[in-house]
Formats: structure tokens, C-alpha cells, sequence
């Protein structure tokens, strides 16, 4: 098979190899050449001497049920992390918020009263909560949705303070809030590839993408609330692993000078994937500084939404 031109794929037997993140064609519109190219770093490029990371959590979990409704309790958190001259990350802001999840209307007067008097805010989830499955991926949504909403609040809150020579790096979409796309010096580090935006050998050559190369910048279509030019980074080698393996898709402000800067931003990103991240399993496609926000949030998020290895067996008190 590797004389006729396959590429070993890892010898790891785990269900997360075979990433199945690309569930949507989005397309794109190619803004840097006519057809999809690779081009290599600019490894020489300084970075910016103030680097601000934003990154956040979410931790959720039923805690009772009222008949067949579940009673979810939630907590999400976002911070900045600041990195200056002398190299350190402190942190420049953060928020918290934690709450219950639940269909109101589904609940008996005693529990909803119960609930309201424990102190934590009440948050409705919309969806009829006839079927626990279904109120279960409803209160999903309304957790992540909250996430989101801090995550954007805080980016755009730093945004609007960097200082001149400052950049923030968001882990996520850029897309998602118009202070964010249009500054120019705010970039997206997108891990997750659920929108692909191309076909044919266009596609074949951003998923295949060597490390330590780029692809040709494009502006993605289909999801994107706000305008942005994106761009594919490969981190680590993919071969023997999967494709997806150190593959991130970064997203910048919709500008010519995001073009021209393309292969130098890509260089100084790229070193910020060391130190490793481990024990992180995401770590091929997780930078440091995120990686160093996250575990900031996980020591102060409380300890009883932290996963753990629980036993579900009966407990028998012997």
C-alpha cells in the first residue's frame, strides 16, 4: 500500500482516530491565487510583543430529575490570559456563571420552588421536555449557547482595549461577532472541522497539508455570521496518524494586509504550539497559552463539575 502511494494511518486502536468532524460542505472563495496552494512559514517572522489568549470552559450535569425531567447544573467560565515582555501569562479578565437548566413549565410548584430558593439563577430550556433525551441535547444547547455568549462578551471587552502593538488570540470563531472579524489584529484558532470548504483536490490538499506549511488563504462561506479570510495551519505530521491530526483552521479580519501577513502570522502561531500540551488529548492541535487559560479555568471551576472516574455500580454500603 505505501509503494503504491498510501500514507500509513495510526496503528492506535481508538475510537478517536478516525475524527469524524467533517459533517457539513460549506464552500469557500479563494482571495490568494486562483486554486488552492500550500505555502511554507515565515519561521523568521517576530511575533507581536503582547499576546492576549481567550479560551473558555463549560462543566454540566443532571443532579436530580423531576419525574422523567432532568435538572441540569451548569457552570461556564471564560478568561484572558495576557502574555507581555517578560514572557509570563497573567490574567487580564474573566468571568463566571453558573445555573440550572431546565424546563420550567415541565416542573411540580414544590420542585421549581425548591430550585428557585437554592440562590443559583433559573434558566429556561425551551424545547417540550416529554422525552429526556431530547431535554438533555436542549440543556446541552442552552450551556454551550451561554459559553458562547460570555466568551464573545469577554473577546469583544479585550478587543476593544488592546494597545497598539497588542493581538488576542480567540480559540474559536472570529465569525461569530463583528468586533472580533473586523480588527485587525484578532485571530481565530478553530481545532474542530465540522464545516469543510472544499471538494475534489482542493480538498485533498488542505487535509493533507505537511506540517509546518499553510494553505491559500479563502473566504469561508455557509456558517459565517461575519466576514473573515481563513486559512488551514498543519502543526504537527499527520502521517500515521489521522488527517485531521495538527490540523487548525485560523480565521482573521476580511483585509488584503491579512493576505500578506499570512505566512508570517502562521509562523509565529506555530511556535506557540510549544511547550506540548499534554496530557490534553487535543494536544496536536491545541496551543500552549490555550492550554494554559484552560487549565486556569478547570483549578477554579468547582470540584463537583469536574469529570471523574465515578463508579456507577450499586452501592451496597458494605
Amino acid at each position: 500500500m505505501v509503494a503504491a502511494g498510501a500514507v500509513p494511518a495510526s496503528h492506535v486502536p481508538e475510537d478517536s482516530l478516525g475524527r469524524g468532524d467533517l459533517t457539513e460542505v460549506a464552500g469557500a472563495e479563494l482571495v490568494e491565487e486562483t486554486e488552492l496552494r500550500v505555502y511554507g512559514l515565515d519561521g523568521a517572522a517576530s511575533g507581536p510583543p503582547v499576546v492576549s489568549f481567550l479560551d473558555g470552559i463549560q462543566r454540566w450535569k443532571v443532579t436530580f430529575y423531576d419525574g422523567v425531567v432532568p435538572i441540569v447544573r451548569a457552570y461556564v467560565a471564560g478568561a484572558v490570559r495576557r502574555r507581555s515582555a517578560g514572557g509570563r501569562l497573567r490574567t487580564a479578565r474573566e468571568s463566571a456563571r453558573e445555573f440550572h437548566a431546565v424546563s420550567l413549565r415541565a416542573l411540580r410548584p414544590g420542585v421549581r420552588a425548591a430550585l428557585e430558593a437554592s440562590g443559583l439563577e433559573l434558566v429556561d430550556v425551551p424545547e417540550e421536555a416529554a422525552q429526556p433525551g431530547r431535554a438533555l441535547e436542549a440543556a446541552r444547547r442552552v450551556v454551550e449557547n451561554a459559553r458562547v455568549a460570555l466568551e464573545k462578551d469577554l473577546g469583544e471587552r479585550q478587543a476593544r482595549a488592546l494597545a497598539p502593538e497588542e493581538w488576542l488570540v480567540v480559540d474559536g470563531l472570529l465569525s461569530e461577532s463583528a468586533v472580533l472579524a473586523g480588527h485587525p489584529r484578532t485571530l481565530g484558532v478553530i481545532k474542530s472541522h465540522g464545516a469543510q470548504y472544499f471538494e475534489g483536490e482542493a480538498l485533498t490538499r488542505a487535509l493533507t497539508l505537511p506540517a509546518l506549511r499553510r494553505s491559500s488563504v479563502f473566504r469561508p462561506r455557509g456558517r459565517a455570521r461575519h466576514e473573515v479570510y481563513s486559512w488551514y495551519l498543519r502543526l504537527w505530521p499527520w502521517e500515521g496518524n489521522d488527517l485531521l491530526y495538527g490540523l487548525v483552521r485560523i480565521e482573521a479580519r476580511a483585509h488584503d494586509a491579512t493576505v500578506a501577513a499570512a505566512s508570517a502570522t502562521s509562523g509565529w502561531l506555530a511556535r506557540e504550539r510549544a511547550p506540548i500540551a499534554t496530557p490534553d488529548p487535543r494536544w496536536d492541535r491545541l496551543l500552549y497559552p490555550i492550554h494554559d487559560v484552560e487549565t486556569y479555568l478547570r483549578a477554579r471551576a468547582p470540584r463537583d463539575l469536574l469529570p471523574t472516574a465515578v463508579s456507577r455500580l450499586p452501592k451496597t454500603g458494605t
